[in-house]
């Protein structure tokens, strides 16, 4: 499912709610808000914890990033980066590209260097607008693009571009888009098929890859030994849809990502370099009108996914937990749900999974991103007009 809503199945029309529906899911969510801010207790499987709101007042926020000293930062959709000091403070931080804040583009994901503390240097996502050429109709196109930048005070300076998708093209959905360092120093880069669904099968075309460059943008020297038929360079895995979440594992070094199917058939998938991992010939989902899509859920030469989704939960965001405030949590993943407005908690051990939990559910609305932060705590953010930035703690110390 994309960003958890489905085309009408009549255009122009929408089907709506009863207003009794509207009224109890919204004072249902007011409920679990005003027990957030009151960091009233919750129980799982496994630990009690509350939820403390640290921040509200932020517009669609995407992806959030702690700075040394406890400060963070945090993007919103419409295009604007936000300081959030540890009392909720907040101070928007200039310095920014132009964004093309289309549909579901925007600014998005944000990740600090790993000398961020010597450097202040910084990478994030966006979505870049052009226009075409006049003898190509001249109309307007967008992109997923990487800046680069260092941050100084709540300014960013020396901003550069260092990497922009090979195909510009028009409409708003699909372009990825997360960010993950490895630990030999590449980039990872997510974007999604741009709702053009053959454009992932074709690893020439950057649309629906998963992208390993350098910090400066280049290339990986690593892809060229993939050796991926007529790839573009950057080119580390393909047959993506719409990939959210990216994680490093902490142990094994593997990455998994993220994606959104289209109705039913979101998956978690743990990639393998130079791989197909099947969007659209393989896929557990359907199309929107129901008709099945591709072959089925399996095809030869693409990979399968280790997990999968349907009915879809829209998931956006993930992370491993490491940390001690949790300590029956670790080496859980976590996954935001935007559709399912919930944290998805997913025990793996041995590479297979083994449970899964629904956390929050219906409390705190569309959950875009999940971290964990640098005292242990989970971080989440909610994907609203008035989004809000959450802490998970404890309920005893």
């Amino acid at each position: 499912m994309s960003e958890g809503r489905s085309p009408s199945p009549c255009p122009g029309r929408r089907a709506r709610p009863s207003a009794a529906t509207v009224a109890v899911s919204f004072l249902l969510l007011l409920a679990c808000e005003g027990a957030a801010q009151q960091g009233q207790g919750y129980i799982s499987r496994e630990h009690s914890f509350r939820v403390v709101r640290v921040a509200g007042g932020l517009e669609h926020p995407w992806a959030v990033a702690f700075l040394p000293g406890g400060d963070m930062l945090v993007t919103e959709r419409p295009g604007r980066l936000v300081r959030v000091g540890a009392d909720g403070s907040s101070t928007t931080v200039r310095g920014l590209p132009d964004i093309a804040a289309i549909d579901r583009g925007g600014l998005l994901d944000l990740v600090l260097d790993p000398g961020f503390a010597d450097n202040r240097l910084l990478y994030f996502s966006y979505t870049e607008k052009s226009r075409l050429a006049w003898w190509r109709g001249g109309g307007e196109v967008y992109r997923t693009a990487v800046a680069r930048a260092e941050l100084a005070g709540d300014r960013l300076v020396s901003v550069r571009r260092i990497f922009a998708m090979n195909r510009a093209s028009s409409g708003g959905r699909h372009f990825g888009s997360r960010l993950a360092f490895l630990p030999d120093g590449d980039l990872l880069v997510t974007v999604g098929d741009r709702g053009e669904r053959h454009r992932a099968q074709d690893p020439s075309d950057h649309a629906g890859s998963v992208l390993r460059i350098r910090p400066d943008g280049s290339p990986s020297p690593r892809t060229a030994a993939l050796a991926i038929p007529g790839a573009a360079p950057e080119v580390f895995t393909f047959g993506h849809r719409d990939p959210q979440g990216l994680a490093v594992h902490p142990a094994t070094g593997a990455v998994w990502i993220h994606e959104h199917g289209p109705t039913g058939g979101d998956e978690v998938n743990v990639l393998r370099g130079g791989a197909n991992y099947g969007w659209p010939v393989a896929t557990h989902g359907r199309d929107y009108d129901g008709s099945r899509m591709g072959v089925g859920s399996e095809a030869p030469g693409t990979e399968p996914p280790l997990l999968h989704w349907t009915p879809a939960i829209a998931p956006s965001g993930m992370a491993f937990y490491t940390g001690t405030r949790f300590p029956r949590w670790r080496g859980d993943l976590f996954v935001g749900a935007l559709a399912g407005r919930h944290l998805r908690r997913i025990v793996v051990r041995g590479g297979a999974v083994v449970a899964q939990e629904a956390l929050l559910q219906g409390c705190l609305g569309r959950i875009r991103d999940v971290r964990q932060g640098p005292q242990g705590h989970l971080w989440l953010l909610s994907d609203h007009r008035n989004g809000a930035l959450y802490r998970i703690e404890p309920l005893t110390p």
